[in-house]
C-alpha cells in the first residue's frame, strides 16, 4: 500500500509514517493539500499529515480540509515527541554564530523562539514547507552561511551538521499526526504504544440561539462521555460563524453517540463524525496488540 505524507524525506510526518507503516511505500507530498489531494484522486492507500502541536495548537490547514474540501475519514492518531535543532551545511559548522537566515517550518521557528531570540538575536527567518524542505535547502545552498530548524533524522538524510541541540522552548513538545483512508487499514503499531480509541466529532451551532453551545456540551455530560479536546474554527461564512471539533475519548458505539447525535440534531446542530479511531504514542513501551 502507498501512504501519503508530508515531505520530503526526513520530516517529522515521515517519522511518523516510517514508525507506523515501515512495510508500505511512503510517498512525500510537498504540501498538506497536495497530501489530501492525491488521497482523493487514489494515487495514495492512505495519507499521513499533522493535526496539532503541543506548543503552537492546530494546524489550521489540515482542519479546513476536513472540514470543507474532503469527506474522507480518519482512521487513527498518533503523536510523536518533537526534538528540534539547529543545523548547518558541514562547510560552515564552526560558523554557526554568522549565520545570516534561519529556515525553517512556521511551527518550529514559533517553537524555538527563546533559542533564536537569544542566540541569533535579529537574524531573520525563511518559511519553508516543512523542516526537511529547510534541511534540504540548506544543504543545496552552501555558499550561504544558513542554519535549518529540522530533526536527527533530517541532518543524517542531507548530511547536515547538527550545532545546537534540543533549541525547542519547551521539553514536553509533541505533534500529534492523523492517518486517513477510504478503505478499512489494519494499523501495526509495532513500535509504538496503543492509548486507546477516541470520536471526533464536528458541529455547527444553529444561529441566534442563546445556550446552543451550553446544551451541545450538556448533551456529552450527562451521558458520562469524557471530552479531551473542543476547539473553535470559522465557517468561512462570514463574521461570528464558527464550528466546533469535539474528541470523544470512546470508540463509535450504537447507543450513547449516537444517542447524542440525534439530540443534538433535534436542536438544529449539524453534526458530522470526522472518524472513530485507535490513537499511539510513539517514543513509549510497545504495544503487542493490533487494532483495527
Amino acid at each position: 500500500m502507498k501512504v501519503g505524507f508530508l515531505g520530503p524525506k526526513a520530516t517529522f510526518t515521515d517519522i511518523a509514517v516510517r514508525e507506523m507503516f515501515p512495510e508500505e511505500k511512503a510517498v512525500p507530498y510537498l504540501t498538506i493539500p497536495d497530501c489530501f489531494d492525491a488521497l482523493i484522486e487514489d494515487e495514495i492507500d492512505m495519507a499521513v499529515v499533522p493535526l496539532e502541536n503541543a506548543l503552537e495548537g492546530s494546524v489550521n490547514i489540515t482542519l479546513d480540509y476536513l472540514v470543507h474540501e474532503v469527506d474522507i475519514p480518519i482512521i487513527g492518531e498518533v503523536t510523536c515527541p518533537i526534538r528540534q535543532h539547529l543545523m548547518v551545511h558541514p562547510m560552515n559548522k564552526d560558523k554557526w554564530k554568522e549565520i545570516g537566515v534561519v529556515y525553517s517550518h512556521s511551527h518550529a521557528l514559533a517553537q524555538c523562539h527563546k533559542f533564536l531570540h537569544k542566540e541569533l538575536k535579529g537574524t531573520p527567518s525563511e518559511k519553508t514547507t516543512s523542516t526537511a524542505a529547510a534541511a534540504q535547502f540548506v544543504k543545496e545552498s552552501p555558499d550561504i552561511i544558513a542554519g535549518a530548524i529540522a530533526n536527527e533524522l533530517a541532518a543524517t538524510e542531507y548530511g547536515l551538521e547538527i550545532v545546537q541541540k534540543d533549541i525547542h522552548d519547551v521539553s514536553y513538545n509533541h505533534t500529534r499526526f492523523i492517518v486517513l483512508s477510504k478503505k478499512k487499514v489494519r494499523l501495526h503499531e509495532e513500535k509504538s504504544t496503543y492509548k486507546g480509541f477516541k470520536t471526533t466529532v464536528m458541529i455547527t451551532l444553529p444561529s441566534d440561539r442563546a445556550g446552543a453551545l451550553h446544551q451541545v456540551l450538556s448533551a456529552f455530560a450527562w451521558r458520562k462521555l469524557n471530552l479531551s479536546k473542543i476547539e473553535s474554527r470559522p465557517m468561512k461564512t462570514g463574521l461570528g460563524n464558527y464550528f466546533f471539533i469535539i474528541d470523544v475519548d470512546m470508540k463509535q458505539d450504537e447507543v450513547l453517540i449516537p444517542g447524542v447525535v440525534a439530540e443534538l440534531e433535534a436542536l438544529d446542530c449539524q453534526v458530522k463524525i470526522l472518524g472513530s479511531y485507535p490513537y499511539f504514542q510513539i517514543g513509549s513501551e510497545k504495544s503487542r496488540v493490533q487494532h483495527l
